[in-house]
């Protein structure tokens, strides 16, 4: 439990499941050998460590209509260029690990924005495992499914992304003994949140290392974005005991903060168990996931982690919101100042960074969690009128 929030409020049906996974990562998580071997595979197959980037141009075009000394420097944690193209290779290396020594051979994934079943289809493929995605009808000609696909998974449409995720705790909690889910986020009920944050917790303590050494401290503020493919508990997770550093949490503003324009649950929703767990959520009227939208597809979901809940009650880390329009300006502001593609996902952050950046000052930096990479999301910017052309 996270305060009020998390837990593992299931059917009844379903508690041999949990309980068995459960023992399965209790076992894992004690087990020195087990990290050791993970972190050999983030090493060599996932391109571990990468790299905390120095955005001097994108600093410098901040800067430009700020009176002098006034602007903190932008650091880029380039998890873009982690193997698959996102962080979501991180946990998916986890939990494909953990179906090995647990002698599972399948492993079952919701297709949440495509970079989350490409990473778990790659993470199966690495360890020779069979693998599952669910995919929402309406994302079948994604680039990422495809390459999920040509990597061995077996792509199962279903109507709607709420019926990924269902879909893939069904195939999970009627074969426990041969298929593991492996979830988009720290979601779910106890102990999903809590391996997805573990798993994750190396970016986090990247950005620690990398920092003491290129900066000589530690960050003022760490940015990254907030959502179910978008997994950044266990970016914040080890800084939350130095209050020094300001950790801050970008939603989907979408286009408003009109109900169903948006997908910002912690910052627009209120407290409510769905999947499990006990977190923030949109919900309509008779508790069930309630409308949402944002140009981000990994973003685009009704519900957050209990973590960040419980984060966000505490005042640990400030959660806020970047909306469509400001998301897709900052991808392009990126790619014209550095070079970089960033999703727009991670694009969400940037945003927000830039707004911090011009109140803060030239010797502050902040690091922003590049979550992904902004291929699959070219065409779907190229068609905004005015996105290009912006200043």
């Amino acid at each position: 439990m996270y305060g009020a929030y998390g837990g593992a409020t299931a059917p009844e049906d379903a508690r041999p499941a949990i309980t068995q996974l459960q023992q399965w990562y209790a076992r894992a998580y004690n087990d020195a050998a087990f990290w050791d071997e993970l972190l050999s595979h983030l090493r060599t197959f996932a391109g571990r460590a990468t790299p905390l980037y120095s955005a001097d141009a994108l600093t410098a075009h901040s800067r430009r209509r700020l009176p002098k000394g006034d602007g903190a420097r932008l650091w880029l944690k380039r998890e873009d260029l982690a193997a698959t193209g996102s962080g979501a290779i991180n946990h998916a290396l986890g939990f494909a690990l953990l179906a090995v020594k647990a002698g599972v051979r399948k492993l079952a994934a919701p297709a949440v924005g495509g970079p989350h079943a490409l990473a778990v289809a790659a993470a199966a493929a690495h360890f020779g495992l069979e693998c599952q995605i669910f995919a929402p009808v309406e994302d079948g000609g994604a680039a990422a499914l495809r390459g999920a696909a040509l990597l061995g998974a077996s792509i199962v449409e279903v109507e709607s992304r709420a019926a990924s995720l269902t879909a893939a705790w069904n195939a999970w909690r009627s074969n426990p003994g041969s298929v593991l889910l492996t979830p988009p986020a720290a979601v779910g009920m106890h102990p999903l949140p809590a391996m997805v944050r573990d798993f994750q917790c190396i970016v986090g303590r990247e950005v620690m290392a990398q920092s003491l050494r290129q900066l000589t401290k530690l960050p003022d503020v760490v940015v990254a974005c907030v959502g179910m493919g978008a997994e950044v508990a266990g970016v914040f997770y080890p800084f939350v005991d130095d209050a020094t550093v300001k950790l801050v949490g970008v939603e989907a503003g979408g286009r408003s903060g009109v109900p169903g324009e948006h997908a910002a649950p912690i910052s627009m929703g209120q407290p409510a168990t769905l999947l499990g767990q006990t977190g923030y959520a949109i919900v309509d009227a008779s508790g069930a996931p309630g409308p949402v939208r944002s140009v981000a597809p990994g973003l685009a979901y009704a519900f957050a982690g209990p973590e960040h809940a419980y984060w966000k009650d505490a005042g640990r880390v400030r959660y806020t919101v970047a909306g469509d329009d400001e998301a897709l300006h900052a991808m392009s502001l990126l790619a014209r100042t550095e070079g970089i593609l960033a999703s727009i996902e991670a694009s969400h952050a940037v945003a927000e960074a830039l707004k911090l950046a011009g109140e803060m000052k030239a010797d502050q930096n902040i690091v922003v969690i590049l979550w992904g990479r902004g291929d699959k999301d070219v065409e779907l910017a190229s068609k905004l009128d005015g996105t290009a052309s912006r200043s």
